[in-house]
């Protein structure tokens, strides 16, 4: 009996030296990404210009880096908050632990040099090495045109700095460890020529990141390949009703493959309409998470060129109820 006692406890002891030299492991090795580069980015007028256009209605960096006002439809920035962070996603919106948007104003990147922005922003890793939860969409924006990522970063330079005091993100366990391998190093392509609309498209979709919400996810928060642009994702307010993605596949029954180039043109647009930010939705009424008022911002031609892409996918059906009322 001592002997088989010795054999397990030997055992029991060599597995847990095993796992503690996977933990120190993944500490030393992961994240695996590449040092920053010597990066010197000139902000020109330019640059300001088409990096605003990109972080305010194609990426809507200030979706997640803003406060957004629920009391009105779709939640647009609050004026006054732009770019200082302090959104907040936890478990009650489906993810593994709780995440905070970043404070991006000069006040809260005043230590990141450009290369430092460059590659958390394309790869998800601090200045500190820290791996950040891809909640940050930077696996989509590491496979951007460097050139729109130096005009984000220009953009965000020139945001008027907002002190602002930010709790750190606590991924839950094992997803906080497991994160650490997540990110890998950019592989950015040059932004295709607007006359080849479909590629064009393409890359847009991913620099929007309309997979994220239009598909859903595991357990970790994880989107499932297989599923994605049929939507069906949830969102839940804090009222306790919930909104569910749209499925963006060209299905003709549940998704838009009887929309027209024209008609998904005007779902953008008409919240172009100044009334959708003065209008206030009271708690219980429909209420979107889609940032529509950023996306009315993007040009006519850009979103003809998503419409065009969405059509080359394989449709899907999947029969989503958008809102569900609080009971």
């Amino acid at each position: 009996m001592n002997k088989l006692f010795k054999v397990f406890a030997w055992l029991l002891g060599a597995v847990i030296i095993l796992l503690l030299i996977a933990f120190v492991y993944l500490q030393m090795i992961f994240p695996d990404v590449s040092p920053a580069e010597e990066l010197s980015i000139e902000y020109t007028a330019e640059r300001v210009e088409r990096g605003a256009y990109l972080a305010n209605h194609v990426t809507v960096c200030m979706d997640c880096h803003s406060a957004r006002d629920f009391s009105l439809f779709s939640g647009p920035p609050t004026p006054g908050t732009l770019g200082r962070g302090g959104d907040r996603f936890d478990h009650s919106m489906g993810f593994p632990g709780v995440f905070y948007a970043k404070n991006i104003t000069p006040t809260g990147i005043s230590d990141y040099t450009d290369g430092e922005l460059y590659r958390v922003i394309t790869t998800g890793v601090t200045n500190d090495g820290r791996a950040m939860f891809p909640l940050m969409p930077y696996m989509y924006y590491g496979k951007m045109d460097p050139e729109d990522i130096y005009d984000i970063i220009a953009y965000i330079r020139s945001l008027d700095p907002i002190p602002s005091d930010i709790p750190d993100s606590e991924a839950d366990f094992p997803v906080n460890i497991i994160l650490k391998t997540m990110p890998k190093n950019a592989e950015p392509q040059k932004r295709p020529n607007p006359s080849d609309q479909v590629a064009y498209g393409g890359y847009l979709v991913n620099a929007s990141g309309c997979i994220e919400c239009h598909t859903p996810v595991n357990e970790q928060g994880m989107i499932i390949p297989e599923k994605a642009f049929m939507g069906g994702r949830d969102f839940m307010f804090p009222d306790g009703s919930k909104v569910s993605s749209s499925n963006i596949t060209p299905d003709p029954d549940t998704g838009i493959g009887n929309w027209t180039t024209e008609q998904f043109v005007q779902r953008f647009k008409q919240y172009s309409d100044s009334s959708y930010l003065v209008n206030k939705v009271t708690p219980g009424e429909f209420n979107s998470i889609m940032p529509w008022t950023m996306y009315a911002g993007m040009k006519t031609e850009d979103l003809e060129a998503i419409f065009s892409y969405l059509q080359t996918l394989s449709p899907k059906e999947n029969q989503v109820i958008r809102f569900t009322a609080a009971n």
